[in-house]
């Protein structure tokens, strides 16, 4: 694990309906914020690279 620190976007609201993200060696590990203790999904960092990629296109 590189970085045990879970994060958000700036731009989540303040209601808690999120998906929070933390690094680990070989990619990243999502879960939902509101269940904090329900189960994660890791992805490498190549996907996690493209997903982030197709959602900046997609938003404009």
């Amino acid at each position: 694990m590189l970085d045990t620190t879970w994060r958000k976007s700036s731009r989540s609201g303040a209601n808690g309906a999120c998906v929070e993200a933390r690094l680990f060696a070989d990619g990243v590990e999502v879960r939902d914020s509101k269940d904090v203790s329900g189960p994660t999904l890791r992805t490498g960092a190549h996907e996690w690279t493209e997903l982030l990629s197709i959602t900046k296109r997609s938003a404009r």
